[in-house]
């Protein structure tokens, strides 16, 4: 799947129903620390991870996008710190200019006034008005991997998906069948939501005292179970 056509098709979804599709696919995938939040709400974003681990300037980013695809969306490993901000509106101009879709940081940003007014996705994890005040070694393979909080590490091969309730990590060979479990998940759900508006209970439609009974019967009896049988909808 192109840049465009993940763009497009991330468009009518949520990362909820991305993270519920992996979960039916049984693709892996990484959730990063919470408290990752869109600079201004309503931002969104969908590409392949263009990876970058800052070390206290700013050419890190600049050199990722000169090997940048176009859709590409910049991850930024700061390591979580919380005493400098490593991104800020100069950064997020240069990355609209090259093409790329958005900016993940695990760290910080500044420049939020300016930020908004871009209007380009970035996510991270607050606000911190001073820059960097060190210049540490480069890190090894500083363009190849990015962390993002402990044990999610992504590269090139990984998707990042980002909107109000967060990020999600997924393998990018798994794609098209994701966006489509999540496109069907969608539907389903909206299904259920206007049965529900209309009178049919959620309880109703997934059979739930019958579902009680089974579990008296049988402790091991699970939810999930039971919407398997029933061919339920619900995601869980």
């Amino acid at each position: 799947m192109d840049a465009r056509s993940l763009a497009d098709s991330f468009r009518d979804l949520t990362t909820p129903l991305i993270a519920d599709a992996c979960l039916r696919l049984k693709v892996p995938f990484h959730l990063p620390p919470d408290g990752i939040a869109a600079v201004s709400p309503g931002m969104r974003t969908a590409g392949r991870v263009l990876p970058a681990r800052h070390a206290g300037s700013v050419d890190v980013f600049l050199e990722a996008m000169q090997s940048a695809a176009p859709g590409d969306v910049l991850v930024v490993d700061n390591a979580g710190r919380r005493d400098e901000a490593c991104v800020g509106d100069l950064t997020a101009l240069e990355a609209r200019a090259a093409g790329l879709a958005g900016l993940l940081v695990w760290g910080l940003h500044r420049d939020t006034l300016e930020l908004v007014e871009i209007g380009f996705p970035v996510f991270s994890y607050g606000r911190c008005p001073t820059g960097p005040r060190r210049l540490d070694p480069a890190p090894e393979e500083a363009l190849v991997r990015a962390h993002f909080g402990d044990g999610v590490v992504v590269d090139s091969t990984w998707l990042a998906f980002a909107d109000d309730d967060g990020v999600v990590f997924a393998p990018a060979d798994s794609a098209d069948a994701i966006i489509e479990a999540a496109g069907e998940i969608m539907a389903r759900e909206r299904r259920q939501a206007e049965r529900v508006r209309t009178g049919t209970t959620l309880r109703r439609q997934l059979r739930f005292e019958e579902y009680l009974q089974k579990r008296a019967a049988d402790p091991a009896y699970t939810l999930r179970r039971h919407l398997q049988e029933i061919g339920g909808a619900i995601e869980v």
